[in-house]
């Protein structure tokens, strides 16, 4: 569980990050999680983004990527989802 003081420095940086995944209508698939996953690892913070077609809302599907990848979910800002989830490999954030 992150503070409320590291969910904001966490969401300072993720301003100027970009948007790698889109979630559309195909929802949240096995696929989704998994790339998911992997960029997590890779990256520690991600962007994605809830398109309009999307049966999801973007609060719903910012929990259930968080549950599944065991993530933290930042902040949900409109259609934007930022996570974060400490790499095991790859630690690039210190909070």
């Amino acid at each position: 569980m992150i503070t409320s003081k590291q969910r904001a420095y966490l969401r300072s940086l993720s301003v100027n990050l970009p948007t790698i995944m889109q979630i559309g209508k195909g929802g949240l698939g096995e696929n989704l999680i998994k790339t998911v996953g992997d960029a997590l690892e890779a990256k520690e913070l991600i962007k994605l983004s809830v398109l309009e077609n999307s049966d999801e809302t973007a609060r719903s599907a910012a929990d259930a990527i968080a549950e599944v990848t065991g993530a933290e979910v930042v902040a949900v800002l409109g259609r934007k989802i930022v996570l974060y989830r400490e790499s095991k490999k790859h630690k690039k954030i210190e909070l």
